[in-house]
């Protein structure tokens, strides 16, 4: 097989990655807002949301209305397409850079850490970013009488809270949520698309655009259920910890400690697990396929790693 050219691998490939990432991310989010906003709800009064995922709906569309399930949508959609923006970019460019200073045949051999390291770099700087639009995401699902929209929910939250406290109370949470998160969803993916384009006895520029898409979101799925399952305890510590009041007066640390200590382990692992495995697979699978599918229509092509002969 031919060496790597990597002279196409320069800034304007890094922006369409970066591009395609905001939109891959900012879409799939926004889409599975109303999951995520009941999801949110039974990890945060999990006594009243009792009685499962569709229970959980009916009792949101009864009680506040349909309107109350696109909760924070604004939030959302913003945050997420800065956080894709960064991860899917950032990841490209960990990841091209590592093999291009180790070489093909080390970076072949040691492409899983690779995935590991690229997508821990990436989401470390794409959450700074997150964190304030999620806490003001998770305030409004929380509390849908704070403010009526997303200036509004960050004006109140700076002013009666500050900075840190306001904005990044979750940070810690999002880091231990997010970061395990992303370094199995890029790893997964990654060997999973590997082994099925290796049972096809072909590499992905020999395959056309629906069999590309098909392995996207096939591995996608798979990705997206591990990641889910890896990260659920701090995604509800997050949830928690961003609510009005909960955890007590304290310190960020200890307040997430109190939080912990209240809710028990087993419960932090299993709140809302379900639903999440649901919205974490389904879109875990469509960013992928969405991210290929925008990166074939800038014209850029895909970095994958290759074993040399």
């Amino acid at each position: 097989m031919a060496a790597i050219d990597f002279s196409k691998f320069d800034l304007t490939y890094y922006t369409k990655s970066a591009l395609a990432g905001g939109i891959c991310c900012g879409f799939t989010h926004g889409a599975v807002c109303p999951v995520d906003v009941v999801k949110t709800r039974i990890q945060l009064e999990p006594q009243k949301y009792n009685g499962g995922m569709a229970a959980g709906f009916r009792t949101v569309i009864k009680e506040e209305g349909i309107g109350a399930l696109s909760t924070g949508l604004g939030a959302t959609f913003i945050g997420y397409f800065i956080q894709g923006w960064f991860k899917f970019g950032g990841v490209e460019v960990f990841k091209i850079e590592a093999a291009k200073k180790m070489g093909e045949k080390k970076a072949w051999e040691n492409r899983t850490a690779i995935y590991l390291g690229a997508a821990a770099g990436a989401e470390f700087i794409a959450d700074i970013f997150l964190c304030p639009l999620e806490a003001c995401r998770i305030r409004s699902v929380s509390d849908p009488t704070y403010a009526s929209s997303l200036p509004g929910v960050a004006g109140r939250l700076m002013k009666e809270e500050g900075l840190v406290r306001g904005f990044y109370s979750g940070f810690g949470p999002i880091l231990f949520k997010q970061i395990p998160y992303t370094m199995a969803k890029f790893a997964v993916q990654g060997r999973a698309a590997e082994s099925m384009y290796n049972s096809m006895g072909k590499k992905p520029k020999e395959c056309g655009a629906l069999t590309n898409t098909g392995v996207s979101l096939s591995s996608g799925v798979l990705a997206g259920v591990v990641s889910a399952v890896i990260s659920h305890p701090a995604d509800t510590l997050l949830s928690k910890v961003n609510k009005a009041g909960a955890g007590g007066d304290g310190s960020i640390p200890q307040r997430m400690k109190n939080i912990a200590k209240e809710t028990g382990v087993a419960k932090l692992c299993t709140q809302g697990l379900g639903a999440r495995c649901v919205m974490i697979g389904t879109l875990t699978a469509l960013q992928f396929g969405i991210f290929d599918s925008v990166m074939r229509s800038l014209g850029a092509e895909k970095f994958h790693f290759h074993e040399p002969h």
